[in-house]
């Protein structure tokens, strides 16, 4: 049964959604230096070693369990990554990757047959006007292609969630940790064949402390330590209660990458964010403020009903 969030567990929750914030100035940081795609396959291989020799597999499908690691690792992480190094910066990235909350909802009202309530359906039109507001006017800080990128990466992320959901009562510890060493393999190739293969030797030969420092992060803070924390806190006290609080990585990202990078916010780009911020906000929270919660039949007891 889980319980009510403590303190201890809200600063716990508080501190992986800053984590996860930082990490979009830490991929701009890292793609800087190396091929992002290579990025992305050295975050992976951290996330995996060594903990695959600690952590049991996890049990489910094998369907499954690689189109997570495909999903996750190559579409959404692999895409963000280039995105990054296309001119998105790093706090719109980490708005616009909310993205996937709008199109799990989407996908599973599709594939399981789910019911979206009118306040879903109404967050999305403000988040996708939202988004054609930054699309108009993307510039040289704000890459058209990279907007799209994104979005393909957190259709990617949607698609993980859809699959986590049909997979039961997983690991998610094991199934993190085990996925991992999915992607590396097709990142490093794509990467080697659009980069060249000199570009990895030259990452993996010459660079500093600082950039496998960032790797490390990514790898082990923002992957292993971030997840399983966060799963541990939605099996104490629930998704409901836990789940929401996912809302402040946007906010600690775009903090940060106006504090690191002085990113900037004119008038029609910070229009553009407070609105897909507004339809996330309306998304998660609406049907709990009483807003189109649609009034459940009474149904009429037969005669013959034994209920």
């Amino acid at each position: 049964m889980s319980t009510p969030l403590t303190p201890r567990s809200f600063l716990l929750a508080l501190l992986i959604t800053l984590i996860w914030g930082v990490n979009f100035v830490v991929i701009k940081l890292s793609v800087s230096q190396a091929p992002p795609l290579f990025v992305a396959a050295l975050r992976f291989t951290l996330a995996a070693l060594p903990a695959v020799f600690f952590v049991p597999r996890p049990q489910m499908r094998w369907r499954t369990f690689l189109g997570y690691g495909v999903s996750v690792g190559v579409v959404q992480f692999g895409l963000l990554y280039l995105a990054i190094q296309l001119g998105l910066s790093a706090g719109l990235a980490s708005l616009l990757m909310q993205m996937q909350a709008f199109f799990t909802a989407l996908l599973a009202a599709a594939l399981l047959r789910e019911r979206l309530p009118g306040n879903q359906w109404l967050g999305m039109g403000l988040a996708f006007g939202g988004m054609a507001v930054i699309g108009l006017i993307a510039d040289h800080h704000t890459s058209a292609l990279g907007l799209v990128l994104v979005l393909i990466a957190a259709l990617g992320w949607s698609i993980s969630n859809v699959l986590v959901k049909s997979a039961g009562r997983a690991n998610m510890l094991s199934l993190v940790v085990w996925s991992a060493l999915i992607p590396p393999i097709p990142l490093t190739l794509m990467s080697g064949l659009t980069s060249g293969w000199a570009s990895i030797g030259q990452t993996l030969l010459h660079s500093g402390p600082g950039f496998w420092a960032a790797i490390a992060f990514m790898g082990y803070f923002n992957t292993v330590l971030g997840f399983g924390v966060w799963n541990w806190l939605i099996q104490q006290h629930g998704a409901g209660r836990v789940a929401p609080l996912s809302l402040l990585v946007p906010v600690f990202g775009m903090l940060s990458s106006a504090l690191y990078f002085q990113e900037a916010f004119p008038p029609l780009k910070l229009l553009g964010a407070v609105l897909v911020f507004a339809g996330l906000l309306l998304h998660v929270f609406g049907g709990r403020l009483g807003f189109w919660t649609p009034r459940k039949p009474v149904l009429k007891r037969s005669p013959s009903d034994p209920s």
